[in-house]
Protein backbone atom coordinates (compact mmCIF):
# COMPACT_ATOMS: atom_id res chain seq x y z
CA UNK A 1 0.00 0.00 0.00
CA UNK A 2 1.47 3.51 -1.16
CA UNK A 3 1.26 6.26 1.52
CA UNK A 4 2.16 9.88 0.63
CA UNK A 5 2.55 12.42 3.53
CA UNK A 6 2.67 15.77 3.41
CA UNK A 7 3.81 18.35 5.68
CA UNK A 8 5.67 21.69 5.98
CA UNK A 9 2.30 23.70 5.14
CA UNK A 10 1.57 26.59 7.50
CA UNK A 11 0.39 30.46 8.00
CA UNK A 12 2.87 33.13 5.95
CA UNK A 13 2.83 36.60 5.06
CA UNK A 14 2.51 37.44 1.42
CA UNK A 15 5.75 37.54 -0.38
CA UNK A 16 7.39 34.90 2.46
CA UNK A 17 8.48 31.56 1.62
CA UNK A 18 7.58 27.71 2.27
CA UNK A 19 8.82 24.31 1.85
CA UNK A 20 6.45 21.27 1.20
CA UNK A 21 7.82 17.98 1.60
CA UNK A 22 6.23 14.63 0.68
CA UNK A 23 7.50 11.35 1.97
CA UNK A 24 6.34 7.89 0.09
CA UNK A 25 6.46 4.47 1.26
CA UNK A 26 7.64 3.66 -1.92
CA UNK A 27 10.90 4.16 -3.89
CA UNK A 28 10.26 7.69 -5.51
CA UNK A 29 12.05 6.27 -8.01
CA UNK A 30 10.08 3.87 -9.20
CA UNK A 31 7.46 6.42 -10.13
CA UNK A 32 6.67 7.76 -13.41
CA UNK A 33 5.43 11.11 -12.05
CA UNK A 34 4.94 13.05 -8.97
CA UNK A 35 3.28 16.17 -8.61
CA UNK A 36 1.83 18.92 -6.55
CA UNK A 37 -2.14 20.21 -6.74
CA UNK A 38 -3.91 22.23 -4.69
CA UNK A 39 -7.44 22.90 -4.13
CA UNK A 40 -9.24 26.40 -2.18
CA UNK A 41 -12.32 26.27 -1.30
CA UNK A 42 -15.10 25.62 -3.50
CA UNK A 43 -12.77 24.94 -5.94
CA UNK A 44 -11.73 21.96 -8.46
CA UNK A 45 -8.51 20.52 -7.38
CA UNK A 46 -5.78 22.69 -9.50
CA UNK A 47 -2.65 21.38 -11.38
CA UNK A 48 1.16 23.16 -9.34
CA UNK A 49 3.88 21.03 -10.75
CA UNK A 50 5.18 17.73 -11.62
CA UNK A 51 8.39 16.42 -11.73
CA UNK A 52 9.35 12.85 -13.83
CA UNK A 53 12.63 11.26 -15.07
CA UNK A 54 12.59 13.60 -18.34
CA UNK A 55 12.10 17.18 -16.30
CA UNK A 56 9.83 19.21 -14.00
CA UNK A 57 6.75 21.23 -15.10
CA UNK A 58 5.16 23.77 -13.61
CA UNK A 59 1.45 25.66 -13.99
CA UNK A 60 1.55 29.18 -15.18
CA UNK A 61 0.41 30.58 -12.08
CA UNK A 62 3.33 29.57 -10.09
CA UNK A 63 6.40 29.58 -12.93
CA UNK A 64 8.89 31.29 -11.95
CA UNK A 65 8.06 31.08 -8.03
CA UNK A 66 7.90 27.45 -7.40
CA UNK A 67 10.28 24.86 -7.76
CA UNK A 68 9.37 21.28 -7.04
CA UNK A 69 12.34 18.78 -6.97
CA UNK A 70 12.34 14.95 -5.22
CA UNK A 71 15.07 12.93 -3.47
CA UNK A 72 15.39 9.26 -3.87
CA UNK A 73 17.94 8.73 -1.19
CA UNK A 74 15.31 9.97 1.11
CA UNK A 75 11.58 8.83 -1.02
CA UNK A 76 10.57 12.64 -0.65
CA UNK A 77 9.33 15.27 -2.92
CA UNK A 78 9.50 18.92 -1.92
CA UNK A 79 7.63 21.63 -3.04
CA UNK A 80 10.05 25.48 -2.44
CA UNK A 81 7.43 28.26 -2.80
CA UNK A 82 8.91 31.43 -2.72
CA UNK A 83 7.27 35.23 -3.27
CA UNK A 84 3.80 33.64 -2.00
CA UNK A 85 0.74 35.26 -2.69
CA UNK A 86 -2.80 35.08 -0.89
CA UNK A 87 -4.12 33.55 -4.36
CA UNK A 88 -1.87 30.44 -3.38
CA UNK A 89 -3.80 29.85 -0.23
CA UNK A 90 -5.01 26.07 -0.81
CA UNK A 91 -4.65 22.87 0.23
CA UNK A 92 -1.73 21.19 -1.04
CA UNK A 93 -1.62 17.65 -1.80
CA UNK A 94 1.22 15.29 -3.15
CA UNK A 95 -0.25 12.65 -5.65
CA UNK A 96 2.30 9.95 -8.02
CA UNK A 97 1.71 7.93 -11.12
CA UNK A 98 3.29 4.52 -11.95
CA UNK A 99 2.45 5.78 -16.13
CA UNK A 100 5.06 7.37 -17.18
CA UNK A 101 5.00 10.78 -18.24
CA UNK A 102 2.92 13.17 -16.84
CA UNK A 103 -0.49 15.31 -16.81
CA UNK A 104 -2.02 18.11 -15.42
CA UNK A 105 -5.21 16.31 -14.48
CA UNK A 106 -5.50 14.73 -11.16
CA UNK A 107 -7.02 11.27 -12.81
CA UNK A 108 -3.73 10.38 -14.03
CA UNK A 109 -2.57 9.61 -10.87
CA UNK A 110 -3.49 6.83 -8.28
CA UNK A 111 -1.79 7.62 -5.11
CA UNK A 112 -2.47 10.91 -3.10
CA UNK A 113 -1.71 12.66 0.60
CA UNK A 114 -4.08 13.86 2.60
CA UNK A 115 -3.15 17.52 2.31
CA UNK A 116 -1.58 20.33 3.89
CA UNK A 117 -3.08 23.42 4.23
CA UNK A 118 -0.91 26.31 3.43
CA UNK A 119 -2.05 29.81 4.19
CA UNK A 120 -0.94 33.40 2.91
CA UNK A 121 -1.74 36.67 4.37
CA UNK A 122 -2.05 40.33 2.77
Amino acid sequence: QVQLVESGGGLVQAGGSLRLSCAASGRTSSYGAMAWFRQAPEKERQFVAAITRSGSYYADSVKGRFTISRDNAKNTMYLQMNSLKPTDTAVYYCAASNSPGYAVVPGHYEFWGLGTQVTVSS
